[in-house]
């Protein structure tokens, strides 16, 4: 009686727990809502591209964005989508006979691949590996996920050492051929063979494998209000974009 006595209050404390980090407030997304997410913006803007009212709904999700913790990202995709959709809606604007429709038709497309790019990048591949774990995706899915996501992060280091030794060296201008070819190609293929090496025996070295074996996750990504928040307000400002 004594020992069932004293698992009672440690099966309450774990109830109480999962209800505490439902209901608590987290920056970052929860990582499959945020690929949901960006994949129903995409889809939303691209069918929706050509009604007037989709320009403030895009623009109300990069204020939703930011309030829930993607502000870096958006502040990220501001310059690039300022100068490439500027330039796709100006050649859509002269293109469809000077037509400002056709111009914010265009915008809003690239508004909203460049939104959901903004939540793909505010998503950590760490977090993005064991919401896929939880689910139990296939370890070579997982696997390639994690991968991916690194990858580009690795090639931007990568890219700035070897500038970086280049200038040590006075190699000369990037702009040589030569130069580019034996000054930075060359030693940036090298490093990244490098790496691809390391990864691989760090993937074996920690009994990454592909087969259906059984495997723990060390911490956890737990959906909590403000991620059912963050998908309600998404679809709500679409289905009332549309009505209205």
């Amino acid at each position: 009686f004594a020992r069932r006595h004293d698992r009672f209050p440690r099966i309450e404390k774990g109830r109480s727990s999962e209800k505490m980090s439902f209901f608590r407030y987290k920056k970052n997304v929860y990582p499959l809502i945020a690929v949901a997410a960006g994949l129903f913006v995409i889809v939303f803007g691209l069918v929706c591209a050509k009604m007037p009212r989709c320009s403030y709904y895009l623009l109300g999700v990069y204020l939703w964005l930011m309030l829930f913790g993607c502000y870096k990202s958006c502040l990220k995709i501001l310059p690039a989508y300022i100068v490439v959709g500027g330039l796709f809606a100006l050649i859509a604007y002269f293109a469809y006979g000077r037509s400002a429709d056709g111009a914010i038709a265009m915008a809003n497309r690239f508004g909203a691949v460049f939104l959901a790019a903004a939540l793909g990048m505010s998503v950590q591949s760490a977090a993005m590996t064991r919401s896929l774990s939880a689910v139990h995706t296939p370890r070579a899915v997982t696997l390639g996920m994690l991968i991916a996501t690194s990858f580009v992060p690795v090639l931007r280091t990568e890219i700035t050492r070897v500038r970086e030794a280049m200038k040590t060296r006075g190699a000369g201008s990037i702009l040589n051929p030569k130069i580019l070819y034996r000054a930075f190609l060359v030693p940036l293929v090298m490093r990244l063979v490098n790496i691809s090496d390391t990864l691989s025996l760090s993937v074996e070295t920690r009994g990454f494998t592909l087969g259906k074996v059984k495997y723990t996750i060390y911490k956890r990504e737990a959906v909590t209000v403000s991620d059912v928040l963050f998908l309600v307000g998404l679809v709500a400002g679409a289905v009332f974009t549309v009505i209205l």
